[in-house]
């Protein structure tokens, strides 16, 4: 049998990588024997990923309404991926920093243009008669979209801005997680009772949270753009990507997200009242929200008129 000199390099370059885990070369090529061709609905699992609509109702709409709410869930694991690679880079480099960050942000245009699909892509007579179905279920208890929040910014600039000044660094988490901005949308700080939102998404995910908010405390994105070289950091390329993805997080997606639920919701037919309960208004709404990722690369004009419809 003649084997190319190509084919022998490959060889051997499997010999050394099943070598390297002490492992026989011979039983892995013979095991290619037996093994079926890749398909392509094999790869991307495309039964299983298409058997995970499961209606609660008969009405059509809402099958466009569970199916664009997973395909949101897909890309902020997307976007979990990037930011993972961004925040374990050692010795981070600037064009590495920026490609990630660029990724990031498409993710998140395409989320913010995607709300068209959802806005005026189910009657309104059809939402209203499913969304009683989902209660108390509500689009507050994505949970992933929490750890991006951690991933990207300081601790600090996701506190409620009324406890800002009594939390810093040196806070347990703990404390500060029953200070986090969103908190306000499932809790009476007078009484401190939480409503049963609330308390499932913290029983399912509260862990889960605490444990990513120690772990990104140094290498969120923001601390990660502080490690670039300082003239990289003034480049006024990098400072727009950086802005244009707090922008786009915390305005223009969030925005896209409440006019979709005004029209929904607050329009005269139903009681105008969410799903889970919350102060959706209030919560949803980026002036009262107050978060910014990143409030050193804005001016104070920005910073006073954030989230303020023109």
């Amino acid at each position: 049998m003649n084997i190319s000199e190509n084919t022998e390099a490959i060889l051997k370059q499997i010999e050394l990588k099943y070598e390297s885990i002490n492992q026989k070369t011979e039983t892995h090529l013979e095991g290619l024997l037996w093994s079926k061709p890749i398909t392509y609905w094999d790869y991307i699992q495309t039964d299983a990923l298409l058997n995970l609509q499961i209606q609660r109702t008969t009405l059509p709409d809402e099958m466009v309404f569970i199916m664009y709410h997973q395909v949101n869930e897909l890309m902020f694991k997307m976007i979990l991926w990037e930011m993972h690679q961004i925040s374990y880079s050692q010795d981070i480099k600037t064009d590495f920093f920026t490609e990630r960050l660029t990724r990031i942000s498409r993710y998140f245009d395409m989320l913010t243009t995607s709300f068209d699909i959802m806005g005026d892509g189910m009657e309104v007579d059809q939402y209203l008669k499913f969304r009683n179905t989902l209660t108390p279920a509500s689009g507050f208890q994505s949970a992933q979209y929490r750890l991006i929040e951690f991933s990207s910014t300081d601790l600090i600039n996701l506190i409620d801005h009324r406890y800002r000044n009594s939390i810093d660094r040196n806070t347990p988490y703990e404390h500060a997680f029953e200070h986090l901005y969103w908190q306000a949308a499932g809790k009476d700080y007078q009484t401190g009772k939480k409503s049963f939102l609330l308390e499932e998404f913290e029983r399912k995910y509260k862990g889960v949270f605490l444990r990513h908010m120690e772990e990104y405390n140094t290498i969120n994105i923001w601390q990660k753009f502080k490690q670039l070289p300082e003239v990289d950091q003034k480049n006024p390329e990098l400072i727009q990507a950086m802005r244009h993805f707090d922008h786009t997080v915390n305005i223009t997606w969030v925005m896209g997200h409440l006019n979709a639920a005004r029209k929904y919701i607050d329009n005269g037919q139903g009681t105008g009242e969410a799903t889970g309960g919350s102060d959706w208004k209030k919560y949803m709404h980026p002036k009262h929200q107050r978060r910014i990722f990143f409030p050193e690369l804005w001016n104070a004009e920005e910073l006073a008129n954030w989230g303020v419809e023109k």
